[in-house]
Protein backbone atom coordinates (compact mmCIF):
# COMPACT_ATOMS: atom_id res chain seq x y z
CA UNK A 1 0.00 0.00 0.00
CA UNK A 2 1.45 3.44 -1.12
CA UNK A 3 0.78 6.38 1.56
CA UNK A 4 -0.33 9.13 0.41
CA UNK A 5 -1.27 12.54 2.34
CA UNK A 6 -4.28 14.51 0.91
CA UNK A 7 -3.45 17.70 -1.01
CA UNK A 8 -4.07 20.55 1.64
CA UNK A 9 -4.14 18.07 4.28
CA UNK A 10 -6.37 19.05 7.48
CA UNK A 11 -4.29 18.41 11.06
CA UNK A 12 -6.48 15.06 11.33
CA UNK A 13 -5.53 14.20 7.76
CA UNK A 14 -1.56 14.42 9.04
CA UNK A 15 -2.91 12.16 12.09
CA UNK A 16 -4.49 9.31 10.17
CA UNK A 17 -1.86 8.96 8.03
CA UNK A 18 0.96 8.77 10.81
CA UNK A 19 -1.37 6.16 11.87
CA UNK A 20 -1.27 4.49 9.01
CA UNK A 21 2.68 5.18 8.73
CA UNK A 22 3.72 3.71 11.53
CA UNK A 23 1.55 0.74 11.13
CA UNK A 24 2.65 0.04 7.79
CA UNK A 25 6.44 0.97 8.55
CA UNK A 26 6.67 -1.05 11.38
CA UNK A 27 6.41 0.91 14.25
CA UNK A 28 3.40 0.02 15.97
CA UNK A 29 5.18 -2.38 18.37
CA UNK A 30 7.72 0.40 19.76
CA UNK A 31 6.50 1.39 23.27
CA UNK A 32 5.26 4.97 23.88
CA UNK A 33 8.11 5.40 26.03
CA UNK A 34 10.10 4.75 23.14
CA UNK A 35 8.37 7.15 21.04
CA UNK A 36 9.24 9.85 23.41
CA UNK A 37 12.55 9.32 23.82
CA UNK A 38 12.85 9.66 19.97
CA UNK A 39 10.97 13.11 19.97
CA UNK A 40 12.88 14.45 22.59
CA UNK A 41 16.00 12.94 20.65
CA UNK A 42 14.68 14.94 17.19
CA UNK A 43 13.83 17.90 19.52
CA UNK A 44 17.56 18.28 19.91
CA UNK A 45 18.05 17.78 17.04
CA UNK A 46 15.41 20.29 15.98
CA UNK A 47 17.56 22.47 18.49
CA UNK A 48 21.18 21.98 16.91
CA UNK A 49 19.51 22.67 13.54
CA UNK A 50 17.56 26.08 14.84
CA UNK A 51 21.32 27.04 16.35
CA UNK A 52 22.96 26.70 13.15
CA UNK A 53 20.29 28.52 10.66
CA UNK A 54 20.55 31.34 13.37
CA UNK A 55 22.59 34.01 12.38
CA UNK A 56 22.80 35.65 16.01
CA UNK A 57 24.60 32.92 17.33
CA UNK A 58 28.20 32.18 16.92
CA UNK A 59 28.86 28.72 15.54
CA UNK A 60 31.59 26.33 13.95
CA UNK A 61 31.20 27.21 9.93
CA UNK A 62 33.42 24.53 9.11
CA UNK A 63 30.43 21.67 10.31
CA UNK A 64 28.23 20.49 8.75
CA UNK A 65 24.41 22.17 9.26
CA UNK A 66 21.16 20.30 9.72
CA UNK A 67 18.19 21.06 7.76
CA UNK A 68 15.40 22.97 9.94
CA UNK A 69 13.04 22.37 7.95
CA UNK A 70 13.30 18.85 8.21
CA UNK A 71 14.22 18.54 11.95
CA UNK A 72 11.05 20.22 12.36
CA UNK A 73 9.61 17.51 10.56
CA UNK A 74 10.61 14.63 12.28
CA UNK A 75 9.34 16.17 15.73
CA UNK A 76 5.72 16.78 13.94
CA UNK A 77 5.64 13.28 13.15
CA UNK A 78 6.81 12.01 16.62
CA UNK A 79 4.45 14.29 18.10
CA UNK A 80 1.29 13.24 15.97
CA UNK A 81 2.39 9.80 16.81
CA UNK A 82 2.37 10.28 20.67
CA UNK A 83 -1.26 12.21 20.09
CA UNK A 84 -2.44 8.87 18.21
CA UNK A 85 -1.24 6.63 21.21
CA UNK A 86 -3.33 9.05 23.61
CA UNK A 87 -6.52 9.22 21.79
CA UNK A 88 -6.13 12.94 21.30
CA UNK A 89 -7.53 14.93 19.10
CA UNK A 90 -4.73 17.30 18.38
CA UNK A 91 -6.87 19.62 16.42
CA UNK A 92 -9.49 19.50 19.05
CA UNK A 93 -7.04 20.01 22.08
CA UNK A 94 -5.01 23.04 20.16
CA UNK A 95 -8.36 24.34 20.32
CA UNK A 96 -9.46 23.81 23.62
CA UNK A 97 -5.84 25.29 24.95
CA UNK A 98 -5.62 28.25 22.79
CA UNK A 99 -9.44 29.49 24.28
CA UNK A 100 -7.80 28.96 28.00
CA UNK A 101 -4.62 30.98 26.18
CA UNK A 102 -6.83 33.70 24.86
CA UNK A 103 -8.00 34.59 28.45
CA UNK A 104 -4.99 34.56 30.04
CA UNK A 105 -3.03 38.17 30.50
CA UNK A 106 0.46 37.79 29.01
CA UNK A 107 3.37 40.17 29.68
CA UNK A 108 7.37 40.31 29.22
Amino acid sequence: MKLELKKDPTLKDFQDYIALMVRERGFDDQTTSDVFMKFLEESGEMAKAAKHASKEIMKDKTRDHEEIDSEIADVFIYLLDIANRFEVDLEQAFREKEKINQDRTWAK
